[in-house]
């Protein structure tokens, strides 16, 4: 065993039981209190025994309702209050202060330790950014960080298993390669895209964390069909059906406009405008099927991300697909009429407060505000300006989503 293996080995761990004179690391006893079934997570769930597995060890715990929320986003800091549940590694370098992680936030120690222990990092200029959704490739990039993996073969190599590995940032092609190799990467529904940029799920952070636990030698390998690498049965595939990269998907929205503000990022989910068939007539994806995703600022203008399908009856379907830049821009300015700027539109917490601020009407509060920071927060950036100029976007018209990756359905 490398001195590399043996740091990482011992780096994921619940608990340190003592046996004669040797301290060595062990899973907790699963805890007779700890609740391991949900209402939402039925037993052929293809996470529920990751979900299990770390309910019982109290590094996971669900809602007072029953329920798990799989489904649901994954923020930075919840994951690193999760990563402090699941690991006992000592501090590789020093304290850092975080401009929007206060003392009293209720992370702030398990954002220190994932700092400490070099498992996360944050941007530049000490930002944190607590409450934004970590995307999976994030996650990986934190446990092949934190645990000292490296790839023992070229990254490119190994990054071919992904269809869609032009996907995954130059920053974290290395480390997502060393966390392939070491069998942490576990993708749904499809092993072979990896959908580097979608939000994490509390389901996917589970299996990924589950992963780490097994690599460590904590856990039992679970024999799951969605473990990259993993030699099991095949995922099923009957009756999957492909939608090349390239096709578009028309959508609509129930507003006729959306404002962004200056480095501005909302949740968004708009709806299928029209059925989408394949040559036979087989409706494939129907009219009113949910697209979610992200609006976001970029440089040039604003784009729409899809990560989700949401089909009718439930179904979820991963979807790496993005609009087109959108470069319209509405400019406000001091003493314009504000009922006619806000008509019918969608506004990013951003857009509002800067339209506030410069107008003074405190009315547009009443609009509808897509996610993001609460408007107060916001409102000092802007005050003093005669105005401002807010990214423009007509959803009916210019968000339709083109694939960047084949769409499998089944």
């Amino acid at each position: 065993m490398t001195n590399q293996t043996r740091r990482s080995g011992t780096a994921l761990l619940v608990a340190v039981s003592f046996i004669g004179s040797s301290a060595i690391p062990l899973i907790s006893a699963t805890s007779a209190l700890a609740q391991t079934t949900f209402n939402d997570v039925p037993t052929n769930y293809w996470a529920q025994p990751f979900i299990q597995e770390l309910a019982s060890r109290d590094i996971l715990k669900g809602f007072p309702d029953g329920g798990f929320r799989p489904n649901d986003p994954v923020t930075r800091a919840q994951f690193a209050a999760i990563l402090s549940k699941a690991t006992n590694k000592s501090p590789i370098r020093g304290d850092v202060s975080f401009v929007d992680v206060s003392s009293n936030y209720w992370a702030a120690s398990a954002i220190q330790k994932s700092y400490t222990t070099g498992f996360m990092s944050g941007y530049p200029g000490n930002i944190f950014e607590p409450t934004q959704n970590i995307p999976r490739v994030q996650i990986l990039v934190s446990l092949a960080n934190g645990l000292n993996y490296s790839a023992s073969q070229a990254p490119e190599t190994i990054l071919q298993t992904y269809a869609d590995a032009s996907g995954i940032p130059n920053y974290a092609r290395n480390s997502v390669a060393a966390a392939t190799e070491n069998r942490l990467v576990v993708n749904y529904p499809n092993v072979q895209f990896l959908n580097p940029n979608q939000p994490a799920t509390r389901a996917e952070v589970a299996a990924f964390i589950y992963q780490a636990l097994v690599r460590s030698g904590q856990v039992t390998a679970i024999a799951s069909p969605y473990i990259v690498g993993q030699t099991t049965t095949t995922p099923p595939v009957q009756n999957q059906v492909r939608i090349p990269a390239g096709n578009t998907i028309a959508v609509q929205y129930s507003k006729d406009k959306i404002l962004l503000g200056p480095d501005e990022k909302v949740p968004l989910t708009l709806t299928v405008s029209q059925n989408i068939a394949n040559p036979q007539g087989m409706i494939l994806i129907p009219s009113g099927t949910q697209v979610v995703g992200e609006l976001r600022t970029v440089s040039g203008g604003a784009q729409f991300f899809a990560s989700e399908l949401v089909f009718s009856n439930g179904r979820r379907v991963a979807i790496n697909g993005t609009s087109k830049v959108v470069t319209t821009t509405e400019k406000v300015d001091k003493g314009i009429s504000v009922g006619k700027v806000v008509q019918n539109a969608a506004l990013g917490a951003a857009a509002a407060a800067a339209i506030a601020a410069v107008t003074g009407d405190r009315a547009i509060a009443t609009e509808e505000v897509l996610g993001g920071a609460g408007i107060a927060t916001l409102l000092g950036l802007f005050l003093g300006r005669d105005s401002v100029t807010l990214a423009s976007v007509n959803p009916n018209t210019d968000l339709a989503v083109t694939l960047n990756s084949d769409l499998l359905l089944q």
